[in-house]
């Protein structure tokens, strides 16, 4: 699995002139499923996610994780993440889970994620959406569970 975290001050997704998930301080997590990946992916990725310090301490050092500050998270499926830029100038995403798949470890992410004692909102998978977020750091860090 793939993920683009950005630490937020706040963040929220809008559907339809609807807001449908949101966070406080906290973080973006932008993930795609990819080809081949599966429950083991999305917990180990949820996991290290959960635990990843990039929150600053007293000392302003990024020391602390978001289950440190008591922050939440907004998870947003991106499927654009598995782009191959290699040739042309058209990406591809053939290395993208499939959509049934990626629909159903997109969720299992997110479960896992909050089961890590993270307050978790989402996006609507598939659909058409405008996220709205104030990085803070700014802070973005991309991880993926094949590397």
């Amino acid at each position: 699995m793939r993920a683009l975290l950005q630490r937020v001050s706040s963040a929220s997704v809008t559907v339809e002139g609807e807001v449908i998930g949101q966070t406080g301080r906290g973080l973006m997590v932008l993930i795609c499923a990819m080809q081949g990946d599966g429950e083991a992916e999305a917990d180990r990725l949820a996991t290290k996610i959960a635990k990843l310090r990039i929150f600053p301490d007293e000392d302003g050092r990024m020391n602390r994780s978001v289950l440190d500050i008591g922050g939440g998270a907004l998870v947003v499926s991106q499927f654009t993440l598995a782009a191959d830029t290699k040739r042309g100038n058209r990406p591809g995403f053939s290395t993208a889970a499939a959509p049934e798949d990626g629909r159903r470890l997109y969720t299992y992410f997110a479960d896992a994620l909050a089961g890590q004692g993270i307050a978790v909102e989402t996006g609507r998978f598939g659909a058409d959406m405008q996220v709205a977020l104030v990085n803070d750091g700014p802070v973005t860090i991309w991880m993926d569970t094949s590397e």
